[in-house]
Order: C-alpha cells, then structure tokens, then sequence
C-alpha cells in the first residue's frame, strides 16, 4: 500500500505541475504557440511524452485547467448566492458574476496566469468551445443569469443575449489585462482586486441598465 500511495503522490505532483507550466506559457505565448514538450520543459519532466501520458490531447490539457480553476470559482459563486437569496438588485447579481473571478485570482498570489490563460482561450476558435462547455455546467452560473433575468425582464431576448456578451467579455479581458499589469508591475488604475472588481461591478450595471433604442 505504501508503494501504491508514493507513487499516486508523485502522479499527482507531476500533473500539478505540468498544468502550472502550460497554464503560465498558455498565457504568456498562446496555446498552440506551446509545444507538449516546452510544457514538459518548463515542468521539469525529462520524458517529453509526460503531458500526453498524464492529459492526452493538448485540448484535454486546456480543459483540465479550466477545470481546476472553475471547481474553486464555483464554490465561491454558491457562497454568495447563498448569501444573497432572491434580491432584486442587479448590482447584486453582477457581483456574483464578478466576485467570485477576483477572489479567486487574488487567493492566487502574485503573479498568476489564469485570467491571461482565459483570455488566449475564448479568441482562439478551436478551444473556445472548451470555455462555453464549462460555463454551461456550472450551476451557479445558470442562477446567476436567470437572477439577471428576473431584475430585468422587460429587456428583449436578443438585448439579454447580447449584453451577456459583453458582460462576459468585459469580465474575461478586464482581469486579463490587470493581472499582466500585476506580472509586469506596471500600474494598475485600483490598488487591489477586490476594488477591480468594484469597478468592474459598477460597469456592469451600466451596460445592464442601459436604454434599449427602439428599432425605426
């Protein structure tokens, strides 16, 4: 038994540490700019093959890092709901969108890669469909969203669906661009994440509560 457990402890030591390298060089270069064996590399595996052997596919490998980010995310989503019940508020809701993100990013430390490895993610059109699976299996994120709908059910469908856009573009590259100024300590326009997010929260209900022109 002791021999199985040693070696399930250094399996899993491995794995940590290639998803550690290939999220940080899938942020800083692009995920098909990352071959499998710099990802090794930088993980101090001497066998090349150790990222196929341990992941698969480089796709299984992207996914397998959204999901040790989302397990976390999604725990601290439910807390807030939790916490915040049937409000009416959509400031409340967009902090439940938002919240979760940063707290996350800033239990982190310093630097992290997340938020940039996110961002390469969503733009490139073969692993973007990763993304929108995960968001899709999260439970608390469908709460989320029908808490928005219910504060805000005079908004035509096509309006929601296109300012859930934004609202999930505005989040993903916002904390992408203040986590690179954080790894290359350049300013930041908010001293902390928890004020990022603040300000990310007040831009939110701007686009949730703006005006919808009317077609001519």
């Amino acid at each position: 038994m002791t021999g199985k457990t040693d070696r399930a402890e250094r399996v899993s030591v491995t794995r940590e540490r290639i998803l550690t390298a290939a999220e940080r060089l899938f942020a800083e270069h692009g995920v098909f700019a990352v071959s499998n064996r710099q990802v090794s590399e930088a993980a101090g595996q001497g066998n090349n093959a150790a990222v196929g052997y341990h992941f698969g596919t480089k796709t299984h490998l992207v996914r397998a890092i959204a999901r040790k980010h989302g397990e976390p995310i999604e725990r601290i989503r439910e807390r807030m709901l939790a916490d915040l019940g049937d409000s009416a508020d959509v400031r409340d809701w967009a902090a439940c969108l938002v919240r979760p993100v940063t707290e996350h990013l800033d239990a982190q430390g310093s630097p992290t890669w997340y938020a940039r490895f996110v961002a390469q993610v969503v733009t490139d059109p073969a692993l973007r469909a990763i993304m929108a699976e995960e968001t899709r299996s999260s439970p608390s994120l469908r709460r989320t969203l029908e808490g928005f709908h219910r504060c805000l059910p005079e908004l035509p469908a096509e309006v929601r669906a296109e300012r859930s856009d934004m609202a999930r573009q505005l989040i993903t590259h916002m904390c992408a661009e203040r986590e690179r100024a954080l790894a290359e300590g350049t300013p930041t326009p908010r001293s902390s994440w928890h004020d990022a997010a603040t300000g990310l929260i007040d831009a939110l209900v701007g686009v949730w509560l703006a005006p919808v022109t009317p077609d001519p």
